[in-house]
């Protein structure tokens, strides 16, 4: 060795030093990252689309509500009507400056979900309101508590006073029904004078009490009354027309069936079509036209699709839905209007509605039952439950989650000219070179606990918080300053097992802007030099794999590129979006260039994080990592395997199979989810069994009899995860299978 080398170790060997010295965090353990390097690079800002027809703005910017769900004109002046979930309907005035609000109805121990004023409100000032009460617990003839609520849908119509007031002494019931959930909540008066009310399946998943396709109770249904011609002592009548009078033990009051929860109606006044919003469960959400006596398939079906496929269909073929939409783009679809104005000429006659989980809003107009137009207008952050046309052709919508009120207004031109959405990696501002794949230094590198499987490509993840913002810090979710990137690269190995064959395949971002997350996927050249924005819809390609343990020493591996609403069927709402970087996820040791850190500490000590100091001016994290949730390595052989097992459902599964989430098989992956409440083990599958012979979802002790290993074995239809598979996990079938044999029966423990 000479002198040159022995200098050079030296000087290497003190520079590590110092820099491990420097890099200790405020407990006196290792941090990885000394400080941090404030981004300012970054491009990825703005869309690679052109702006939408339309966009939000606040209505009536100085008022707010308790959980509104309904807004609409008052017949009896320029105001509107809010409608609060806890019983109370407020007025306001036409004027979006003011802030007064006035009581114009109020209903104790009920919830209120809309009203809907008489045509012939100016001579008999007759106003219909949907509450679905009494908050009662049920009990029984000797008063004890049996536990739930024994609620109903009531339709009330009520005489506005000539002071602009319902009264409640004027109270007048027109029916009633039972319904503990999933309650519908709207009515729409025909251009034949007939009352239609909503009706949902009455429970809060997956049709619990079996009434989808039962014509014998008034769930799930659209109700066709006559209120203008009732029978003695009765507050309606029932058509003579209306479809079901003739079937044995059928409700004759009802006009349709088949929805899960018809969440808005409104009445099309070019032809009297009837247009309902359904909110799917498992994969889709459906905008229905309903006509006499259709079926629309709950819950044998969603939508065009299986659901409860052994369940019995009720005596009518299933009609489709007029729009459906994958939970990729739509997650809880809300009804709308057709617009009538003119301040949007372009949208007159067209049916607007939107989402409550994505905040997209559409357009679609029809000719009977064929969409000729249809296109999204405008993308907001906002938890959207019900539409208003205002006077002056205004579209207004009620934000649920934030309590307010907003309007539609036109895009208009971009003031400030944004650079453009880069096309490229290496127009993103984010990589120093983007051969060899280098990040800007400003970029933190991160590892997670749990891999999410992916055909088994090596991964590469970073955070680019922009300037200096930082995380607001929990020990579940975080959440992050507008204009972060997360960025993800995938490679793959062209020679099986071999990484000197590896080649970068994919890089994706996930860009958190205007407060909601979207994903974009970058194609790698293979020259390794670059990489190109995939289109919207996504992509596939063949790569062909040197594989010694394939016919012929080859195979083909189709890589899928997602499309930018795929990307959202995993990072969906009841997901809170961000999957890896949690605490349960990032709390671990990652190699930063040598040094070994806990990235929890390393991201509170370089100040990524928004803690606030101690009494002595010191920023900790609130508890040390030690103490903190942390996911397991299901690959780790040596780690506890109910642990590893429990890691793998959370980070392959849980997204979707969560209570009120993606997944209709009810169960609940999450790692921190108690065995009982899983609603897993020893639980008969409400889907395919496979052909095996007394399936569960997990079997104790029989992986041949778990659904779950069947899922996790199959490609293609009933694989799961259901995006972006072409390989099986095999270590993690083994793994799973081992668990599975372990697993006690629910009445052992």
């Amino acid at each position: 060795m000479n002198h040159l080398t022995c200098s050079l170790l030296v000087l290497l060997a003190g520079s590590v030093f110092a820099n491990l010295l420097a890099a200790l965090a405020n407990d006196g353990l290792p941090s990885g990252l000394d400080k941090r390097i404030p981004l300012t690079t970054s491009r990825v800002v703005g869309s690679p689309e052109p702006p939408l027809m339309l966009r939000a703005k606040r209505a009536w910017p100085a008022t707010s509500f308790n959980h509104p769900l309904f807004i609409g004109r008052d017949a009896g002046s320029e105001r509107f009507l809010v409608v609060e979930q806890a019983g109370r309907i407020l007025a306001i005035p036409r004027d979006q400056s003011q802030s007064t609000t006035n009581l114009f109805f109020e209903l104790p121990n009920h919830d209120l979900y809309s009203f809907h004023f008489h045509p012939g409100f100016a001579t008999n000032r007759f106003i219909f309101v949907f509450a679905n009460g009494p908050n009662k617990l049920q009990t029984n003839s000797t008063g004890v508590v049996l536990g739930g609520t024994n609620r109903f849908n009531r339709i009330l119509r009520y005489t506005v006073t000539a002071e602009g007031k319902a009264n409640p002494a004027s109270e007048h019931e027109i029916i009633k029904w039972w319904s503990n959930g999933h309650n519908g909540g709207e009515m729409v008066i025909g251009l034949d004078g007939m009352l239609y009310i909503t009706s949902g399946d009455g429970t809060s998943d997956s049709d619990g009490n079996n009434t989808g396709q039962d014509i014998s109770d008034l769930n799930s249904g659209l109700l066709r009354l006559d209120i203008e011609h009732p029978d003695p002592g009765k507050a309606f009548s029932i058509p003579k027309d209306n479809p079901f009078w003739n079937i044995p033990g059928a409700r004759p009051e009802l006009w349709a069936y088949g929805f899960r929860n018809p969440w808005r109606i409104t009445m099309d006044p070019a032809d009297g079509g009837l247009l309902v919003g359904d909110i799917g469960q498992d994969l889709y959400e459906m905008i229905e036209l309903v006509t006499r006596g259709a079926n629309f398939g709950w819950s044998v079906r969603e939508g065009n699709h299986p659901f409860h496929a052994q369940r019995k269909l009720g005596p009518h073929p299933v009609t489709p839905p007029l729009i459906e939409h994958h939970h990729a783009e739509a997650r809880s679809i809300t009804g709308g209007v057709v617009y009538q104005g003119s301040r949007f000429p372009e949208l007159r006659g067209a049916y607007v509605y939107g989402d409550y989980g994505t905040g997209k809003i559409w357009a679609a107009k029809r000719k009977g039952h064929q969409v000729t137009w249809h296109r999204e207008i405008a993308d907001t952050p906002h938890a959207m439950v019900g539409f208003s046309e205002g006077r002056a052709g205004e579209i207004f919508y009620v934000d649920y989650a934030a309590g307010q009120l907003f309007e539609l207004e036109p895009t208009p031109p971009v003031a400030k000219k944004r650079p453009p959405f880069p096309k490229k990696l290496s127009e993103s501002g984010l990589f120093a070179k983007v051969k060899g794949h280098v990040v800007q230094p400003a970029l933190i590198p991160y590892s997670v606990n749990s891999l999410l499987w992916s055909d088994g490509t090596h991964k590469e993840r970073f955070i680019a918080l922009p300037g200096e913002t930082q995380i607001t810090f929990s020990e579940g979710a975080w959440k992050f300053p507008e204009e972060t990137v997360l960025v993800k690269s995938f490679a793959l190995d062209l020679e099986a097992g071999n990484p000197k064959s590896r080649k970068w395949i994919e890089t994706r971002f996930m860009l958190f802007e205007q407060n909601e997350w979207v994903g974009y996927s970058y194609r790698w050249n293979d020259a390794q030099t670059d990489a190109e924005l995939v289109e919207a819809k996504g992509a596939d390609r063949d790569f062909r794999i040197k594989d010694a343990r394939a016919p012929g020493g080859s195979r083909k591996q189709t890589w899928h590129y997602p499309s930018r609403a795929e990307c959202m069927t995993c990072h969906s709402r009841a997901a809170q979006y961000v999957l890896g970087v949690t605490t349960p996820q990032m709390n671990r040791e990652h190699d930063y260039a040598g040094v070994k850190a806990n990235q929890l500490r390393t991201l509170a000590h370089i100040g990524a994080f928004n803690l606030k100091p101690d009494k002595a001016g010191v920023v900790k994290l609130p508890k040390p990592p030690e103490k903190m949730a942390s996911l397991t390595n299901p690959y780790d052989e040596t780690a506890d395997l109910n642990l590893r097992a429990r890691s793998y459902l959370h980070a392959n599964c849980a997204h979707c199979h969560v209570e009120a989430g993606g997944g209709n098989s009810a169960i609940t992956l999450n790692w921190n989810t108690t065995p009982e409440k899983m609603r897993l083990i020893g639980i008969a599958p409400l889907h395919d069994k496979f052909g095996l012979a007394d399936a569960l979802l997990v079997a104790p002790g029989a992986p041949e009899r778990s659904i779950l290993m069947q899922r996790v074995l199959r490609l293609g239809q009933g694989g799961m995860p259901p995006l972006a598979k072409s390989l099986v996990d095999e270590p993690a079938v083994k793994m799973l299978g081992e668990w599975i044999r372990g697993v006690k029966p629910p009445e052992a423990k």
